[in-house]
């Protein structure tokens, strides 16, 4: 079988991957993109039936195109999304082969570039992008074992309430997905319970605007990645138009809501007394938001109403002021529990490794690995706290293909070394 070569190989066609070609394209490097499914797949058969974008489709899009069909404040539904990116990358012409997985990834022995096996066969390339996004490989903490009449699942196992089995169930993490799903099962009619950890509680809107514009107005979104950034878990939703996540609301509409999920001994769930504490930090940073968009409304005099109903709390609801720390989940009826815990990374398949930490994750600054050739792309607070995010890959794309290209500029020169000493040769 014969070996194809070319200079870039992009690794994913999810966003990022599809940021990645545009900015190739327009810099003249010839690569290649490597999707084991579909382009945006996960946006497609890993994501719950209702999801919708948690950003408004002015703003989480890509800036050479917008959302057809929807006004400019939609929140954007899954499916639509993933067409988004079919759809940017017919337009750029996107080099993009679906349904290939990449199984190793290697250094050559000799020479510059990389070898790369896949399931249709190998490829040698000058560089590599991982483009395989923040969201790799879900995570369930080993807190419950398997047991009979319990269904477990991570979030990107749920699909709607009517697919679950019969009976309440539990939501661990109150993220976006964790407040979403829930939400969604206990309006069904279910009886839901929610282990809440300590999260960011931004407005979904404040003084007619949304939170998107205030983070990007007051320069959050591009607070850069330090040593101590970290995905922070945040609660805001796009559902139902977007609104404003509100924990104590959320209980007075029959939700019992619990503190962090801590352990299990014979069928009983135990929880850390902390659920108040976790409101009350999330309720900190809502405030401190709306107190830098006053700041900002003030310094600059701009002329957007008063809204003083958003900094009113509610009353603190009975499992806040009497807490649940221990649930017997066969009593409860749980018959269901859902992780919303996140996702790990996955770079097995990377057998380079200088790219990596010890722990496996990537060990790169803005995206540029410590392995010269290798980059990364579409990573939690990769350059800045956008960077996971539909626009803020796209700009990380643009530096790290700038990279590339200066690196070839480099290799391009066929100059000499030599120094030229003008009073030796007395010209």
């Amino acid at each position: 079988m014969s070996v194809e070569h070319i200079d870039v190989l992009v690794i994913g066609a999810g966003q990022a991957g599809i940021a990645a070609s545009e900015h190739l394209g327009k810099a003249g490097i010839s690569h290649l993109v490597l999707e084991r499914a579909r382009i945006a797949e996960r946006w497609r058969s890993e994501r719950w039936d209702s999801l919708v974008a948690n950003g408004p489709a002015w703003h989480d899009r890509f800036p050479g195109m917008t959302f057809a069909g929807f006004d400019d404040d939609a929140f954007v539904p899954k499916e639509q999304v993933a067409d988004y990116f079919v759809d940017y990358a017919t337009k750029l012409d996107a080099p993009v082969r679906e349904g290939v997985a990449v199984t190793e990834v290697r250094r050559r022995e000799k020479g510059a570039g990389f070898i790369a096996q896949t399931s249709a066969g190998q490829i040698e390339a000058r560089y590599v992008i991982c483009a395989t996004g923040a969201f790799q490989h879900p995570l369930i903490p080993p807190i419950v074992p398997e047991r009979n009449g319990l269904t477990q699942m991570h979030s990107t196992g749920y699909r709607n309430p009517q697919d679950l089995p019969d009976g309440n169930v539990l939501v661990v993490g109150a993220g976006s997905s964790g407040v979403q799903i829930a939400t969604e099962i206990m309006q069904s009619g279910r009886k839901t319970f929610l282990s809440v950890g300590s999260h960011d509680r931004p407005p979904r809107r404040y003084r007619g605007r949304d939170f998107c514009w205030w983070l990007g107005v007051l320069n959050l979104w591009d607070a850069e990645a330090s040593e101590q950034s970290t995905h922070t878990t945040i609660a805001v939703t796009g559902a139902d138009g977007g609104y404003t996540i509100d924990f104590r609301d959320i209980a007075n509409q029959g939700m019992t809501l619990l503190g962090l999920t801590e352990s299990f001994t014979d069928g009983i769930l135990t929880f850390s007394d902390n659920l108040a504490d976790n409101i009350r930090q999330g309720d900190a940073n809502y405030l401190a938001t709306l107190d830098l968009a006053d700041a900002y409304v003030e310094r600059n005099g701009l002329d957007l109403p008063e809204d003083p109903q958003a900094r009113v709390l509610g009353a603190d609801p009975a499992c806040m002021t009497d807490p649940v720390r221990e649930l017997d989940l066969q009593a409860a009826g749980i018959k269901t529990l859902i992780w919303a815990t996140g996702f790990g990374v996955d770079y097995s398949w990377l057998k380079v490794d200088a790219a990596l930490t010890d722990d496996g994750r990537p060990s790169h600054k803005r995206g540029v690995s410590s392995e010269p050739g290798v980059y990364f792309l579409g990573l939690p607070w990769q350059s800045r706290r956008g960077s996971s995010f539909i626009w803020g890959v796209w700009h990380d794309a643009g530096f790290v293909v700038d990279h590339i290209r200066k690196q070839e500029g480099y290799l391009a020169y066929q100059g000499s070394a030599k120094r030229l000493d003008t009073a030796a040769t007395g010209q």
